[in-house]
């Protein structure tokens, strides 16, 4: 099947909308200032103020009618500032419950992505920190709860807004069977891939700049060859996870029944193993790409006045709010060729 996953005119000017914004109004200083919590209310009141809480929601439901392919635009975007702002799970919950206030992005919203536990809390929920509304599955619900959030959440690697939340405090509603999570959290995937698209960009792009202008020997580093060589890879690993992301993007639209799934033929059409796929391959790229061009920092990359160290950790730890790489690995082996029979 031939799809053509080039940008729009629409979406392109999108993108010089939220890149002009994001490079205005959060150069990396305003990611450094917002550790540890990793949130700063007055960009997130710039970001609503630009339209972007709701833009994922249909027009009827009050929203910008955005299709998820424009709403990874503006994740990489995101990606490529480390934005302190929870946007990715705002859009993703928005799309999911268009309440007035969160389509007006007058309350945070965002989703937990593991189930309730026994005692009814969800652990470690991105953005559970700041976020006034948390969507999740708890039994076999899918469910919203209105609660005022924590403000603070433990230490991490990415300095990310985490917190556990309660499934069962505050005004809780039912939006329909667990079921209903599947694409909630393939949503997330693929605008977190997304996300890490424009971060290992970003990171790419501060590599070459810095090799281009330190000198040793009297030459700058990089034209000297192994350097050559290790950033010449990166292109192909930002610009896959770019159309991967994209792809599963297209998936998703094409409605809930799964998709073509024909690992021989490598022909994939089906959203969930598109978004797993994405989210995989997006996340080893900025994992590369920072820890190629941290390196070829010398010791400067690990400087904490150095910009690099800021998205070398956001890299790994945007990954992992959602478990073990290697177990989201066997989750999509297990829709390419089908789950294995552990007892056997």
């Amino acid at each position: 099947m031939s799809v053509d996953l080039g940008l729009t005119d629409d979406q392109e000017s999108i993108r010089e909308l939220f890149d002009g914004f994001f490079t205005k109004e959060a150069p990396p200083s305003v990611a450094r200032a917002a550790e540890p919590l990793g949130f700063d209310p007055d960009l997130w009141s710039a970001v609503v103020a630009l339209g972007a809480a709701g833009m994922g929601v249909g027009a009827d439901a009050g929203g910008g009618g955005a299709a998820l392919a424009d709403l990874v635009v503006v994740a990489e975007c995101v990606g490529r500032a480390i934005a302190p702002v929870p946007l990715v799970e705002h859009m993703v919950a928005a799309r999911a419950w268009p309440a007035d206030d969160l389509v007006a992005g007058e309350v945070v919203a965002t989703i937990a992505l593991h189930p309730a536990d026994g005692e009814g809390r969800w652990t470690l929920v991105p953005a559970g920190a700041v976020a006034d509304v948390v969507i999740g599955v708890e039994g076999d619900e899918l469910v919203a709860v209105r609660q005022s959030p924590p403000g603070t959440g433990p230490r991490n690697h990415a300095s990310a807004p985490l917190a556990d939340r309660s499934a069962r405090d505050g005004d809780r509603t039912v939006l329909g069977p667990a079921s209903g999570f599947a694409v909630v959290l393939d949503e997330w995937r693929i605008l977190t891939a997304a996300a890490l698209v424009g971060l290992a960009e970003q990171a790419m792009r501060m590599g070459v700049q810095y090799v281009m202008e330190r000198e040793q020997f009297g030459v700058p580093v990089g034209s000297f060859q192994a350097v050559q060589h290790g950033l010449a890879d990166l292109p192909v690993l930002v610009d896959g996870g770019r159309m991967l992301a994209h792809k599963a993007a297209w998936a998703a639209g094409l409605g809930p029944e799964r998709g073509v799934v024909d690992f021989d033929d490598n022909d994939y059409s089906d959203r969930a193993t598109l978004a797993s796929m994405a989210f995989v391959f997006a996340g080893d790229a900025a994992a590369v790409a920072t820890d190629r061009s941290l390196h070829y920092h010398g010791g400067y990359g690990f400087a904490e006045e150095y910009d690099i160290q800021l998205y070398y950790r956001r890299a790994r730890g945007w990954r992992l709010v959602a478990g073990s790489p290697a177990a989201e690995c066997l989750h999509l082996a297990d829709q390419l060729f089908g789950a294995v029979d552990s007892g056997s």
